[in-house]
């Protein structure tokens, strides 16, 4: 543990946390003195087989940097790997201050040629994984009762859609979603939940257009421009936010929001509005202000 770092005295857990965004964020953690457990099966893009090494290894680089880390290849896309994971936080460091969920595999695919077992493998670790963890880990924080933070990952794929990405837009449409009632339902706890919607590259990205062409290298928009937003999502530096979607793509940093429309509202409160009307009035049902 760093002395006098944003996190110290805190426990992080860390998904995914063996290569990529997960591993940059574990090691920016760990430099703001965050003690870390790494949980990453060490699966293969697409969330084939598995490897212990990968999150052994991530650990041996945080504490290599003078952190504290532990590692494990524990499934946390199941409720009871989830629970393992909270419980080995527990068991070595007393606690779970942190979740940062970056567990995810890619099956890029047009909707057309996409199946539904492409949908099932990156919602399993995806949107149904970030469920049963941050569920383990929002009960331990909710028992701890000193509050906590969770920081999920979505994308610009699943907030406005991008070719080609159909099972991953879902999947990050569903993070989006559930990121807004983790924020809603767990404010009363003093937990906050904020996503980060990366445009980073990693091996997950490797091969999209914006990457593969060679334009934008990892020395520009790699996983160490992202680390830095994990930690001001994931200590008192954020201070009360909370439900918010932080976008991070090289040095430039933006937010996200679902914005409503005006609107407009009939005369007649009593009659639903006719298709003409509809068609006539669009214009003024979608200006923006």
């Amino acid at each position: 543990m760093i002395a006098g770092g944003r996190l110290a005295g805190q426990v992080a857990l860390v998904t995914g946390g063996g290569r990529g965004i997960g591993r940059a964020a574990a090691l920016a953690l760990a430099a703001a003195g965050a003690r870390v457990v790494i949980a990453d099966t060490g699966c293969s893009r697409e969330g084939e087989g598995d490897d212990a090494a990968v999150a052994e290894a991530a650990a041996a680089a945080v504490r290599a940097a003078g952190g504290q880390a532990i590692a494990t290849s524990t499934d946390v896309s199941a409720p009871m790997g989830a629970q393992a994971v909270v419980d080995l936080a527990v068991a070595n460091w007393g606690g779970v201050d942190v979740l940062v969920a970056c567990a995810g595999v890619m099956r890029d695919r047009t909707f057309l040629k996409a199946t539904a077992e492409d949908l099932d493998a990156v919602w399993k670790v995806g949107a149904r994984g970030l469920f049963v963890i941050a569920q383990a880990a929002a009960r331990r924080m909710v028992a701890q009762k000193r509050g906590g933070r969770i920081v999920t990952v979505t994308s610009t794929a699943g907030l406005y859609g991008v070719l080609g990405q159909g099972p991953g837009a879902a999947n990050a449409a569903a993070v989006y979603g559930l990121t807004r009632v983790m924020a809603i339902e767990l404010k009363k706890h003093a937990i906050r939940v904020n996503a980060i919607a990366p445009v980073a590259r990693t091996r997950m990205t490797d091969d999209l257009p914006m990457f593969a062409s060679g334009g934008l290298s990892e020395e520009t928009y790699g996983p160490a421009f992202v680390a830095p937003a994990v930690v001001f999502l994931a200590s008192g530096a954020s201070g009360e936010m909370s439900g918010e979607v932080m976008s991070v793509a090289g040095t430039k940093v933006s937010r996200y929001r679902v914005q409503e429309s005006v609107g407009a509202v009939a005369d007649d409160p009593r009659r639903p509005w006719t298709i003409d009307e509809l068609s006539a009035r669009w214009a003024a049902f979608a200006r923006w202000g």
